[in-house]
Parts: structure tokens; C-alpha cells; sequence
């Protein structure tokens, strides 16, 4: 039996497995996007796949606060699309 990759939601410090989370990553290219493939290089941090963490983390910051750096209004648009289409 393999193990199941957990990961820690920034915004509601609860653990998940890795599949039920989004990543958004600070490149080293000073960037900010959100990693579908989980594999990209940077900084990353998860958020878990729900509108109601997803409004948490744009009222509290802390997206901004595990990335340290400010996020586009383009990121929390595009997690909003990728939550609602499941």
C-alpha cells in the first residue's frame, strides 16, 4: 500500500492529502501562479479546494504572508475558477 502524500493549508492549518489541495508558487522569477502539475520551481504553498478558504485567505493575507510576497488579484481569479469547476 503506498502512502498518501499529505500536505498543511495555509490558511486553515489543517492537513489534506496532496490531490485535494491547489498550489500557488513564487517563482524565482519573482512571479506568483498557481502549479496545477504541483512540480514547478519556487516557493510553494497549498490552499484548500473551498470558496470559503478562498475568501479566508484574501481577508487574512495569508497566502501572501506563506509566499512571502503580495498576490495578483489574476491568482485569486484563477483559483476561483479552478474551485468552482471542481
Amino acid at each position: 500500500m503506498r502512502k498518501i502524500p499529505m500536505r498543511k493549508c495555509v490558511v486553515t492549518q489543517e492537513r489534506f492529502p496532496k490531490k485535494d489541495l491547489l498550489r500557488v508558487v513564487h517563482t524565482p522569477e519573482d512571479e506568483v501562479i498557481v502549479d496545477v502539475t504541483g512540480k514547478k520551481n519556487g516557493r510553494g504553498a497549498y490552499i484548500q479546494k473551498s470558496m470559503e478558504t478562498l475568501e479566508k485567505a484574501k481577508k487574512s493575507g495569508a497566502l501572501a504572508r506563506a509566499l512571502e510576497c503580495e498576490i495578483p488579484q489574476a491568482v485569486y481569479d484563477k483559483l476561483e475558477l479552478l474551485i468552482r469547476a471542481g
